[in-house]
């Protein structure tokens, strides 16, 4: 679905920018230029992004509670 009609950004695109970090509307204007025109938008930019962040929580999660799987811990120095 397009999200950004003026710079022709899709969710696919956004969710894409979240998995490599993008955490806020303005990284994503950096990186993708969301809500540099109109900015009308931004609403629905914010909440595609904060499913994305949503999912990729439960993904790593979902990681870490599986059977088997140990998680790394820092040794102190």
């Amino acid at each position: 679905m397009y999200v950004c009609i003026c710079k022709g950004i899709t969710d696919h695109q956004i969710r894409a920018a979240a998995r490599n970090g993008a955490v806020s509307v303005r990284a994503l204007n950096r990186e993708l230029g969301v809500a540099s025109q109109c900015s009308k938008c931004s609403r629905q930019a914010r909440e595609v992004l904060r499913e994305a962040l949503l999912e990729g929580q439960a993904d790593t999660r979902r990681l870490v509670e599986q059977p088997g799987v140990q998680q790394w811990v820092p040794q102190s120095a």
